[in-house]
């Protein structure tokens, strides 16, 4: 069970089945009875500091009035600490409606979101099991304990699809949430879904129409992004001095 980390290619099986498996997945590696690494010391400070790092190295889009509401989503949705378990959950419940409703590419980066929830999850179980043996009694993270356990947790392929998926999360929800009839499906869903308690699914595809509607050129935002999290996996594998180029805290 410690070694456990999910396939990089569920996006393979047919979109019904990948989310059904993705929701099955993401609840197992949550459950604190079937994964006893969520209980771990070190696991709410690493998630805080990678945070951290991520606003870090956001700053510049967060400074930019036109690209800060994309660069909010993806801190507050896509990519950082907080638990997405309530939203997954919503998914789970209403799976069936989804696929009818839908539009299969917007379904299809919301199984991608999920996915990246998993993988990343997956990493942080992983390493925290690391600091736990190589963090003595410290238990506050910097930039040289963070990128040796980066290293120790290896997976370089993994870390690469984590990336991949950042990158077609941030692409297709720019792509799909502008489709025809996306805004009015929205809009007629809100009563609906705060009846039905599916606040946080809702939550999340408005906030990213109203974040990437605001936003110019998404494919040039999240290449930067994508190439931003490229540069700094190769540098922490690279074991060099100053991955983050600049501290986090």
């Amino acid at each position: 069970m410690a070694s456990r980390m999910p396939p990089g290619r569920p996006r393979r099986r047919p979109l019904g089945a990948r989310l059904e498996w993705l929701l099955r997945e993401h609840q197992s590696i949550h459950d604190p009875h079937h994964e006893p690494r969520n209980g771990l010391a070190w696991l709410p400070e690493l998630r805080r500091w990678q945070a951290r790092r991520l606003e870090h190295s956001f700053d510049r889009f967060l400074r930019d009035p036109e690209r800060r509401p994309a660069a909010q989503f993806f801190l507050s949705d896509v990519y950082n600490e907080h638990d997405f378990s309530r939203r997954d959950a919503d998914i789970a419940r209403v799976l069936p409606m989804m696929q009818r409703l839908l539009p299969a590419a917007l379904l299809e980066t919301v199984a991608d979101a999920i996915e990246l929830g998993l993988l990343t999850h997956a990493f942080d179980l992983r390493m925290a099991q690391v600091l736990e043996r190589i963090g003595g009694s410290r238990r506050r993270l910097d930039a040289v304990l963070y990128a040796q356990a980066y290293r120790e947790c290896g997976l370089p392929r993994l870390r690469r699809h984590q990336i991949d998926l950042i990158a077609r999360v941030g692409l297709g929800l720019g792509q799909a949430l502008r489709l025809p009839g996306i805004s009015t499906l929205l809009r007629l869903s809100r009563t609906p879904a705060r009846a039905a308690g599916l606040s946080e699914l809702q939550g999340f595809l408005e906030r990213g129409f109203t974040a990437f509607a605001e936003l110019g050129d998404a494919r040039r935002f999240i290449g930067e992004i994508e190439q931003d999290e490229r540069d700094v996996s190769r540098r922490l594998f690279a074991g060099e001095a100053d991955p983050f180029r600049g501290p986090v805290e």
